[in-house]
C-alpha cells in the first residue's frame, strides 16, 4: 500500500469548549491510528478571524493535523469530519515536501 503524507486543516466553531475540541481531536487521531496511519502530529493554531463569513460565523478555532496514510484514510477522515456538528470547513493536502526536513 502506497503511503503519502498529507496535512488536515479544520475550522471548529468558535463556541466549541475545550473538552469537546481534545474529544474530537483524539477521535480523529484514533481514526487515523485504526486505518493506517502513523506519524500523527496535531498543532492547534488557535482562534482565528475569518476573511469571510462561513454559516454566519465570523471567528473560528484552527487545527492542523499532519499524518502519513493512504488516500483511502483521507476519504474516511473527511467523511466523518463533514458528519461533525462542529466543524465549519475542513482542506486536505498532500504534503510533498515532509521528506526534506530533517528533525
Amino acid at each position: 500500500m502506497n503511503f503519502n503524507n498529507y496535512e488536515t486543516i479544520y475550522i471548529l466553531k468558535p463556541d466549541i469548549t475545550e473538552a469537546e475540541n481534545l474529544t474530537l481531536i483524539n477521535q480523529y487521531k484514533s481514526l487515523i491510528k485504526k486505518h493506517g496511519g502513523h506519524n500523527i502530529l496535531v498543532q492547534h493554531k488557535g482562534r482565528r478571524h475569518l476573511n469571510y463569513n462561513i454559516q454566519s460565523y465570523y471567528d473560528g478555532m484552527y487545527v492542523q493535523i499532519n499524518y502519513t496514510a493512504s488516500s483511502n484514510l483521507v476519504k474516511i477522515l473527511e467523511k466523518a469530519m463533514h458528519l461533525s456538528q462542529f466543524i465549519i470547513r475542513y482542506l486536505t493536502i498532500k504534503n510533498h515536501y515532509v521528506n526534506n526536513i530533517k528533525i
